[in-house]
């Protein structure tokens, strides 16, 4: 009888797992289709290299992932395992080296109107716009034209 190493590892910890079915046990993926995919669009790299979704992953190796937003995860393989397992589990395995994520950008919040004053008008709302700079294709902001007499 074979002896069982730790739970979800799956008797793999000193072999070598697909980098899939790694990516998403350790939680980088939501799912492993979605590991496979990001495997087959050039999104996973081990080493350096691009990679199929069947290549193995073993301890030692420097996994990145480019995920949607631009954030790439850089983490080296700790260990392998074949289930997918909690949190608290799946970060022991690896080391992340990835950047910090960019800051998130604060959102101006929108034009507070009165309670009764209706919908805004149309220079309600491009006043709004100027407000909040969304209006990038004019340039600085000009003050309305009158009528010169």
């Amino acid at each position: 009888m074979a002896s069982e190493t730790s739970p979800g590892t799956g008797g793999a910890d000193g072999g070598t797992v697909r980098v899939d079915a790694w990516i998403w046990s350790v939680r980088l993926v939501k799912t492993r289709s979605a590991g496979a995919a990001a495997c087959k669009g050039g999104h996973v790299r081990v080493n350096g290299d691009r990679v199929k979704p069947a290549h193995g992953v073993k301890p030692g190796d420097e996994v990145r992932l480019r995920q949607p937003a631009g954030r790439e995860r850089v983490v080296i393989v700790k260990r392998v395992i074949r289930k997918r397992v909690g949190a608290p589990v799946a970060v022991e395995c690896y080391v992340d080296n990835s950047p910090p994520p960019p800051p998130r950008e604060a959102v101006a919040p929108a034009g507070i109107r009165d309670r009764g004053t209706g919908r805004p008008t149309k220079r309600d709302r491009r006043d709004m716009e100027r407000l909040r700079a969304l209006n990038s294709r004019t340039g600085p902001v000009q003050p309305p034209a009158g009528r010169s007499d």
